[in-house]
């Protein structure tokens, strides 16, 4: 998720300036508008969008705003408890985001080339974003202070890049001398009751083997504040001249890998009565080894992490094909782009549909990564550019289906800051983005039947 670092003491100036203010809202009806300043609440100076969740709870508070034209509002509200006044903040975290302190050897936004967009480059690793926004931090910039603050304010769940819980090791992997408390941290969290989610980034060689057991068996300790752990590969691109080298997973090391995590969940069934750990869906693409049932997923706690995607997105395509009728017609060809990974998944799914509605003809085909490197192979980081040059060798038909995870949150810009409108216009087709979600990738052609 990229994050755009507003410069505090400069543009801002460290003032929370209001953005938006809902309509029919609180707020609204108190005359706060745009470009209006919130100073304070019950006399608190608000350090950041933490503080202002925390005080705005209460069934009445006073709220200090700053007008455009300098004057100053004393504000008495009198509402529900946890009620909104519907205002949001030109900078989101109204603080500044914390960047990253560490040089992992498999950082992945070091492995970037030169002369992409400036948010791309920024590392967070802010327990803020975490709680707001799902963020995987590594606690190593957090101070006493800010412990004891996420204890007090009870934010939860956090998500924790772990990686393992050997002290050495994590200061080697982490190139930071501060990684190696991270075991004391969590211990301190699950005392207080703190929820969390914990993400091993798994180098063949290094943190596997004997150091996962020992890892994982460390983690399940603190079960249930921590509620399950995600283990997905490195991904390797082809700008790592100077950094370390590091080897990758192939079908032998994934089964391997997969053999190791299925053992642990018999284990933790039987103990804890969850599976705890779930592996990523490119072990099993890489093991070529069946997805896990639905079921098995226990709710897909990691999902985001690339956890259960297939299975989920599966799922729904087989219970929205379900509620189509017979003898449906749609005379449309249709080209589906997606990363290498994926395709066979995707072609099958392609298969399910068109099998389903009579007529339909879907082309699937992988975009291979020249931009980061063969290795790459998740769709999320394919490259307008590379969509465009290979779909030149395609009959489009009608249109492109691509997925949103190919895009910029919120916005149609790919990872190269080509447009979605450069793509229609370079292959003169429209582009259809589909969420990541199977009910809404069968809506894409369910909409357009007769």
């Amino acid at each position: 998720m990229e994050v755009n670092n507003y410069e505090v003491n400069t543009y801002y100036d460290g003032k929370n300036i209001i953005d938006n203010v809902d309509e029919n809202s609180i707020a609204e009806e108190l005359g706060i508008e745009p470009g209006d300043i919130l100073i304070s609440i019950n006399d608190n100076k608000i350090i950041d969008i933490i503080d202002y969740k925390y005080l705005i709870t209460d069934d009445f508070i006073t709220m200090t705003i700053q007008k455009k034209d300098g004057e100053l509002w004393d504000l008495e509200i009198e509402k529900d408890y946890y009620e909104d006044i519907g205002i949001t903040f030109t900078n989101p975290l109204i603080d500044k985001a914390k960047n990253c302190r560490n040089k992992c050897i498999f950082c992945f936004i070091d492995q970037l080339p030169k002369g992409m967009r400036k948010t791309l480059y920024f590392k967070d690793d802010d327990s803020r974003l975490s709680f707001l926004q799902g963020n995987f931090i590594t606690l190593t910039n957090l101070s006493d202070e800010e412990i004891d603050r996420i204890i007090r304010y009870r934010l939860s769940p956090i998500n924790v890049s772990v990686h393992t819980t050997d002290p050495e090791l994590r200061i080697k992997m982490l190139n930071n001398k501060n990684a190696g408390n991270v075991y004391s941290i969590l211990k301190r969290f699950s005392e207080a009751g703190i929820e969390m989610n914990c993400q091993i980034v798994l180098i063949p060689g290094i943190n596997d083997g004997d150091n996962l057991k020992k890892t994982l068996k460390d983690l399940s300790n603190l079960y249930p504040s921590i509620s399950s752990v995600a283990v997905v590969p490195v991904g390797i691109t082809r700008y790592r001249e100077g950094l370390s080298q590091l080897k990758t997973y192939d079908y032998e090391s994934a089964n391997e890998l997969l053999e190791c995590i299925h053992s642990k969940q018999k284990e933790y069934l039987s103990e804890i009565n969850t599976r705890f750990v779930f592996a990523s869906d490119e072990f099993y693409v890489l093991a070529n080894m069946p997805i896990p049932e639905f079921d098995e997923y226990e709710g897909f706690p990691q999902y985001e992490n690339g956890v259960g995607l297939l299975r989920s997105f599966h799922q729904e395509v087989q219970e929205a094909l379900n509620n189509i009728k017979k003898n449906s017609i749609l005379n449309k060809s249709y080209t589906i782009a997606t990363g290498t990974l994926a395709y066979d998944f995707i072609n099958d799914i392609a298969n399910m549909v068109t099998s389903k509605i009579e007529g339909l003809r879907l082309n699937v085909v992988p975009i291979i990564n020249d931009f980061f490197g063969e290795k790459i192979t998740v769709s999320g980081l394919i490259t307008g550019k590379d969509l465009i040059e290979q779909l030149k060798r395609h009959e489009i038909g009608d249109g492109v289906i691509i997925p949103n995870s190919m895009l910029r949150r919120g916005d149609k810009v790919f990872l190269d800051d080509i447009t979605v409108a450069d793509v229609e216009s370079s292959l003169n087709t429209n582009v259809i983005i589909s969420d990541v979600d199977g009910g809404k990738f069968v809506d894409i052609f369910k909409n357009r039947m007769r």
